[in-house]
């Protein structure tokens, strides 16, 4: 099914986000927390790229195994970083062929050892275009950014530059993950002073251990941290308190976001099952 019709329909969109692993028992992991997350019903999943398409072969092979064996949407991720025409031509073609009708295209992180192939793309806008032009069926998501792209501090432009995407024809959005909901409501409507009026997916991430915290902060996205949320961490003793809060923060974060009836809510599930799962018992989503 196509994510703008799931995303126009009367509920908020569930979905959960996954990445290929890099070990056998990784895999076996995954699928094991696949199979504890899809009574859940999701809307769609979605299966991430690594940097510069290090993980090229496993992301399709967990696309094609999620769209075969677990019956969900599966919406593949796609970056232009160091991607050629004919790359993205073949990659794209091999999943409609397989029944995919969804994909995520992304700019992506540049590996650090730089490109091996080709780089015939500036921007996720000229990805966007080139998509829509090779498969127009497809419907596209791109990326936004509530408290800011990493890499453009000028927020005027940073709306600018996603309306570029929206005009070369992406049909969604789904946001970086934020922990403050005034962020994500400062932004969609920011979007719509600008003319940008797709659904806009929030994505929702449960902190899980005081490292994690520090990665998020590090990454290239980057995390903004409330005060309140800064506090209970600070107090909280070991890794398992933190992991607690982190979950009681997503459940208000969700249960806000479901009040206001927002198109769609993305879980960063960090390919464990348990932190969406409690979320879904503790709002009554099953």
């Amino acid at each position: 099914m196509l994510m703008k019709d799931i995303l126009n329909g009367e509920k908020t969109a569930l979905s959960f986000e996954f990445f290929p692993p890099k070990t056998a028992n990784g895999w076996q992991q995954l699928f094991k927390n696949i199979a504890e997350l899809a009574p859940l019903n999701p809307a769609a999943v979605s299966v991430t790229y690594g940097a510069g398409g290090s993980t090229r072969s496993q992301t399709h092979e967990l696309v094609l195994r999620i769209q075969r064996e677990a019956g969900m949407t599966v919406v593949p991720h796609q970056t232009c970083v160091c991607a050629s025409r004919d790359d993205v031509r073949a990659i794209v073609g091999t999943y409609c062929e397989n029944g995919i009708e969804n994909i995520l295209a992304l700019r992506g992180d540049r590996p650090q050892d730089g490109c091996s192939s080709s780089d015939d793309f500036a921007y996720a806008a000229d990805l966007v275009t080139f998509i829509k032009r090779e498969f127009p069926q497809l419907c596209i998501g791109v990326a936004g950014f509530p408290e800011g792209h990493p890499e453009m501090p000028n927020r005027l432009l940073e709306i600018e530059y996603l309306k570029q995407k929206v005009d070369a024809g992406a049909d969604y959005i789904v946001t970086q993950l934020f922990f403050d909901n005034r962020d994500f409501y400062d932004f969609c409507e920011r979007c719509q002073l600008a003319g940008i009026n797709i659904p806009i997916v929030a994505g929702i991430m449960p902190l899980r251990n005081r490292s994690g915290m520090r990665r998020m902060a590090e990454l290239a996205a980057g995390a903004r941290f409330p005060a309140p949320l800064l506090r209970k961490v600070d107090c909280a003793g070991d890794d398992a308190e933190v992991e607690r809060i982190g979950i009681d923060w997503a459940t208000a974060q969700v249960a806000d976001l479901l009040e206001q009836r927002v198109s769609g809510v993305h879980f960063y599930t960090l390919n464990s099952a348990a932190a969406t799962q409690e979320i879904f018992t503790r709002l009554n989503l099953v």
